[in-house]
Order: C-alpha cells, then structure tokens, then sequence
C-alpha cells in the first residue's frame, strides 16, 4: 500500500471513508449506543482510530507524520482551544442579545447533554458525566482530524495541490455529519424537506470548518491547533455550556455554532492569505 499512495490516493481515501462511513451507519442504526447508558456514540470513533492506526502501519508512517507531533502537543492544542473560546464568547453574546432583543431573558447553565437537533433535553451535573464527556469528544476529535486532517490531506496532497486536497476532504467531513438528520427523518423526528435542509446545512458548515481545521494544519504543520478548536466546539459550545430563555434551552445552538465558526473561519483564512503573500514576496526578493 506504501508503495501505491502516490498513484492512487484518491482510492485509498475514498475506501477508508466508505469503510469508516459504514461503521458509523451501523452504529447509528443498528446499535444507537447513544440511546444507551453510555449516550454517545462513541464505537465507530474508536474503530475509526483503529483503522487509522493499521493504516498508518501500512503505510510506514508514524502518528507524527500527520500531525500528531509530540513537542508541540501543549502549546498548540491551547492555541486551538484560544481560538474556539474567543469566538464563541463572541457568538455566546450575540445569541443572549437576540434574546434579549426578542424579549426572551436567558442565562448560562453548565450541565452535560448529548448534541441533538431538537435541543437538549436531559441535565447531568455529575462530575463523572464531565469526565466522560471530555474523553469522548477526545475519542471523537482524535479520530476526526486524524483521518479527515491528517491522513486525507498528506495523501491527496501527493497528487494534489494543497487547497484541492484541503477541499476534497472538507466535503467528505461534510458528508459524514448527515447521518444525524438522516436517522432524525427515519425516525419520525423531521419532516422530509428539513432533513433535506439539515444535509445541505450540515454539509456547508462542516465543509467550512474542514477548511479552516486545514488551514491551521498548514500553516502550522501540526494536528494540535484544529484539534483544540475542535474539542472546544464539541465539548464546551457543544455540550457543557448552555443558554437557557423563558422558552426553552439551546434554541439557537445552530446559530451559536454557525456564528463562532464563521468567525474563527474568516480569522484563519486572513492569516493564512496574509502569510501567504508574505512568503511569496520574500521569494521574490530573494
């Protein structure tokens, strides 16, 4: 399989989506270990770490050659979770202002939910429920940038340019966030045309943040810096920290969400383009 990465990228990609799709289908479907005691679904993410791990073997790298560079784990991971919580503290004050506005008070509240696409519905405030809550999303994220970042982005790009390689894999972690509304619509849970609406939104949104996550792989060199910005989104915007109105809790998470993204987004690309033509002039000059 070494031997064949640079001839057949595209291959080995779309196989170890597809493989890692289907698990994710199974356990959707099939297991809902979410609908467990556990409340998360959480195998296909560990199976997925799994494959990355015999893939990687195959292909003679090591986890650092896709970003999981041990001397900068520290510093860059609180790079990323900087990056997550300074956007959402600006999107957290947008969403009590539209609140506000709409004569809806809201306060913050701190428990653990699992992310659904009506709202959260059960409170835990256990400190285990916080434990386990973080070391899920690790699972989650690990997996995540190491296969759509890490993996993904270092194969394409053997055949690729970067921005290509960075978009292809951005749409396919697009396409991985639509089992959600597809199981919601099985489920009876929306109608056809929201879930319709809820692929197209998930795909773009997830799109948008599998470019900037490989944006900061780029210009960093390293998985760390996404992969904080991630674990902030999934953990503490995501599942910890709540906004709860005279109507109900989380009703505009997706803008939340939608708002800090975009945000953190456009910051990303402007450093990127601006080190960039930065580089490209001092080319120049020399």
């Amino acid at each position: 399989m070494g031997r064949n990465i640079k001839c057949k990228p595209n291959n080995l990609c779309i196989a170890i989506f597809t493989l890692c799709l289907a698990v994710r289908f199974v356990e959707y479907f099939l297991i809902g270990t979410d609908n467990t005691a556990i409340g998360e679904n959480i195998l296909h993410k560990a199976i997925g770490i799994i494959i990355l791990a015999v893939i990687l073997k195959r292909l003679h790298f090591t986890w650092g050659d896709i970003g999981f560079q041990r001397k900068c784990f520290v510093s860059s991971t609180l790079k990323g979770l900087l990056l997550g919580s300074v956007c959402f503290a600006v999107s957290y004050g947008l969403e009590l202002a539209i609140l506000t506005m709409q004569g809806n008070s809201a306060h913050f509240e701190i428990y653990i939910s699992s992310f659904s696409l009506n709202g959260s519905q059960v409170k835990n405030t256990d400190f285990v429920f916080f434990v386990l809550c973080a070391f899920f999303n690790i699972v989650n994220v690990w997996m995540e940038e190491g296969i759509f970042r890490g993996l993904f982005i270092k194969t394409l790009a053997e055949t690729k340019s970067f921005m290509t390689a960075n978009f292809i894999a951005a749409f396919l972690f697009g396409i991985w966030h639509i089992v959600m509304p597809i199981r919601s619509y099985i489920n009876g849970e929306m109608s056809f045309a929201a879930m319709v609406l809820m692929v197209i939104g998930y795909i773009i949104l997830s799109g948008i943040m599998g470019v900037k996550w490989g944006l900061l792989y780029r210009m960093t060199g390293n998985i760390w810096v996404g992969l904080g910005d991630h674990l902030f989104n999934n953990t503490i915007a995501t599942n910890m920290l709540h906004v709860i109105s005279l109507t109900g809790a989380d009703e505009l998470q997706i803008v939340r969400i939608m708002i800090a993204q975009l945000i953190s987004f456009a910051f990303v690309l402007i450093i990127y383009y601006l080190g960039n033509k930065k580089t490209n002039k001092l080319q120049f000059v020399e």
